[in-house]
């Protein structure tokens, strides 16, 4: 039975910028500052960008992987019983690489109602500005620490006609492209740094190409990394 109805609360998944602190909805600051509380991924990383935007004395809930199947259950509870709590993680979309998918599974198995709002993501952020064809493509989420089972994933990847996105740590990313280069030095390949921030950088070419310029320029800050098959 659908009891959505009967429930006056709600959990509200709310984007955060990737980045720069001005890309956030009206839709997003009227559930951030209206909502009885606020769960976070990391609540210290979360404290300046709601103080950025006037959301002041709402209660903050960590709520991270390390937290999420404990925590469920009392959100669960405390919206049937009435509050709005609106859901935000470090950046972007909860949910993606995130916590999030717990909760929403909880909701949609106790009839509790939740909304998603629109809002930035760096997958598709990343996407749009590698100019890789978009019109089918494959997120991989954060790319493995076993080199043996990156390079599987990536050969994997260039075997497809989609374009793969992945993320991927600045301390491994030069290992990673050598695996690529070594699959296939003409693959497609972009790396997209820093979306949004001051420093935002798009670096494309060849797998070989953008790894030597790695090489030559020691990658820093959060990274997309987009690979497509080299065109025939």
């Amino acid at each position: 039975m659908d009891t959505r109805s009967e429930i006056a609360g709600r959990i509200v998944l709310v984007p955060t910028p990737i980045g720069n602190l001005g890309d956030i909805t009206l839709r997003a600051l009227e559930i951030l500052r209206t909502a009885d509380r606020i769960a976070c991924e990391d609540t210290r990383h979360s404290a300046p960008l709601l103080a950025h935007h006037g959301v002041s004395g709402k209660p903050l809930i960590a709520l991270h992987e390390h937290n999420e199947a404990r925590r469920v259950p009392d959100l669960i509870a405390a919206a049937r019983a009435g509050e709005t709590i609106a859901v935000i993680s470090d950046a972007g979309m909860p949910g993606i690489s995130d916590p999030g998918y717990r909760l929403v599974q909880a909701c949609i198995e106790s009839g509790t109602p939740f909304e998603v709002l629109p809002g930035p993501s760096a997958v598709i952020t990343a996407l749009i500005g590698s100019g890789f064809p978009c019109h089918a493509f494959r997120f991989g989420g954060f790319l493995s620490v076993k080199s043996g089972k990156r390079r599987s994933t990536l050969t994997a990847a260039l075997e497809s006609a989609e374009t793969h996105i992945f993320f991927e740590s600045p301390h491994r990313l030069l290992s990673t492209l050598e695996i690529l280069a070594a699959i296939d030095p003409a693959a497609r390949t972009c790396v997209a740094r820093e979306l949004t921030k001051k420093f935002e950088t798009y670096h494309r070419g060849s797998a070989a190409e953008v790894l030597a310029h790695f090489h030559a320029h020691p990658p820093k800050g959060e990274i997309v990394l987009l690979v497509h098959a080299a065109a025939l």
